[in-house]
């Protein structure tokens, strides 16, 4: 493995988890990730840290269901590949959900091989739970049966942290989001100002740390489209002057201003 893997080398990694998914190949999905990896999906609910957590994350979210990804387009940014897509999950029962979705991997070394190391499914689990209720009886059974396994395979508290992935900062944080990117595409920085908190973090791809003036000066002509709400985060789709990509924006603990920005587009 090169020291500076290839975007289409962190492509064909990230790439390996829908197959192993399709294929309900429990080992290589779990084979995927490193040592200390973490999954959190959505995001907003408890992480699963650790191989163990992980597999049994597998077991109760991946097995008993039928996942398939439609992914229309992937940024590769530094280490990390950002999927922008939407899943259908049918459950066991027949019901299929259709769930937009931002995937982001970040991809490390270890031992030659490259691995996942963190991997955040930006959704919304209220929509979905809204979707599977009107979806009449089969959705109705599907959630019945969704809650021991849920027990079953997490215990109480990881059932507990998963629900927590019902919080999110909402259409509200959707709405700040999109007037801050509006500003910023614009050329605006003194609007971008009034949705931000007091000492933001702002970066481009793999430049930190910027400053409002010139992260503002390299968001000029972006455009967005769309959004999800996960936890304190919003994601959006964008199109930028360096290609298309994601932008994460994370909000305080109360949800009131962005205490982060990252645009991730490709690598130059």
């Amino acid at each position: 493995m090169s020291a500076n893997p290839t975007a289409a080398e962190l492509l064909a990694t990230v790439e390996a988890s829908p197959r192993a998914v399709a294929a309900h190949d429990r080992a290589a999905w779990v084979g995927l990730f490193a040592d200390s990896a973490s999954v959190e999906d959505p995001v907003g609910s408890r992480p699963h840290i650790g191989r163990a957590a992980i597999e049994r994350f597998y077991d109760t979210f991946i097995a008993p269901n039928g996942i398939a990804f439609d992914v229309e387009h992937d940024v590769v940014s530094g280490m990390t590949v950002f999927r922008d897509l939407s899943i259908a999950t049918t459950m066991s029962t027949g019901i299929t959900l259709h769930v937009p979705m931002h995937l982001r991997y970040d991809v490390v070394e270890q031992n030659g091989e490259l691995k996942v190391q963190a991997l955040r499914a930006h959704w919304e689990l209220p929509g979905m739970i809204a979707q599977l209720m009107g979806s009449g009886a089969q959705g109705l059974l599907a959630g019945a049966k969704l809650g021991p396994q849920l027990l079953g395979n997490q215990g109480i508290g990881g059932a507990l942290g998963f629900m927590k992935g019902m919080s999110s900062v909402g259409s509200g944080g959707k709405q700040a989001a999109g007037r801050l990117l509006d500003a910023v595409g614009c050329g605006e920085s003194v609007g971008a100002h009034a949705a931000l908190a007091p000492v933001p973090r702002l970066s481009w791809a793999e430049d930190e740390r910027m400053s409002l003036e010139d992260f503002t000066v390299r968001a000029k002509g972006l455009r967005w489209s769309k959004t999800v709400a996960a936890g304190r985060t919003v994601t959006a789709t964008v199109e930028t002057r360096d290609g298309r990509g994601i932008a994460q924006l994370d909000f305080t603990d109360r949800g009131a201003r962005i205490e982060a920005v990252r645009v991730f587009v490709p690598s130059r």
